[in-house]
């Protein structure tokens, strides 16, 4: 299994998913591994009333296992009320960093 299917799975478990989209970004930035940038969108009922900071070290407490195995993980959190006012997701600024640059 991937470490992405790894994240996805722990992600379904950890919360009453409304939508989840996934991206390998890996391919963005510099150096040889394949899966080391994600990029989730993550729309739960469980971000209803929660700052930026409180979901955010909710899936950081969900992937607890998963963190030390990837470089970087790129969160864009919604309540569904949120996500159905503005369902979408910036593009990622492409790597500025290493042989990138």
């Amino acid at each position: 299994m991937s470490l992405q299917q790894q994240i996805e799975n722990k992600i379904n478990g950890a919360f009453d998913v409304t939508f989840m989209q996934m991206e390998n970004e890996s391919h963005m930035h510099s150096g040889p591994a394949q899966e080391s940038h994600f990029k989730l969108t993550l729309v739960s009922p469980a971000f209803e009333g929660m700052n930026k900071v409180k979901r955010h070290q909710a899936v950081y407490k969900a992937l607890a296992e998963e963190m030390p195995l990837f470089h970087a993980l790129a969160l864009h959190t919604y309540s569904p009320s949120e996500w159905e006012e503005k369902p979408t997701v910036a593009a990622s600024p492409l790597c500025q960093g290493g042989s990138k640059a």
